[in-house]
């Protein structure tokens, strides 16, 4: 049920709560990033693999569990799909963040007006 305050939001309101949110999952993925480093440090002392199946697969079914929409199981599924995907990478050390990130097709373009 939406609050009164709600029922009278405009785009603009809706799009601002929206940047809100949106800051709020950004530290809460990194925060399960450094937990995830944390976890990768301890398998690779102990030998554990990275990939651990049984683990996702009990991850995937707490979050299906625990949503209460609107968001399909599977949508939700996907994305947290993806998200386990980067903190496995994370834990094998193969995200390289002090790179910085490829420019768009066409941006040095833009910026210089020349093709490269």
């Amino acid at each position: 049920m939406r609050s009164k305050d709600e029922v009278y939001m405009d785009i603009e309101d809706w799009r601002q709560k929206i940047d809100s949110i949106d800051l709020q999952i950004v530290a809460l993925i990194n925060e399960r990033a450094a937990a995830a480093q944390e976890i990768g440090k301890l398998k690779n002392a102990t030998s554990l693999p990275v990939y651990e199946p049984n683990r996702e697969r009990m991850v995937f079914d707490r979050v299906r569990a625990a949503n209460k929409g609107p968001l399909p199981d599977i949508e939700l599924q996907h994305i947290y799909e993806r998200i386990i995907d980067v903190m496995r990478a994370l834990q094998r050390n193969e995200l390289a963040s002090s790179k910085p990130a490829p420019a768009a097709p066409g941006a040095h373009e833009e910026k210089t007006g020349q093709q490269t």
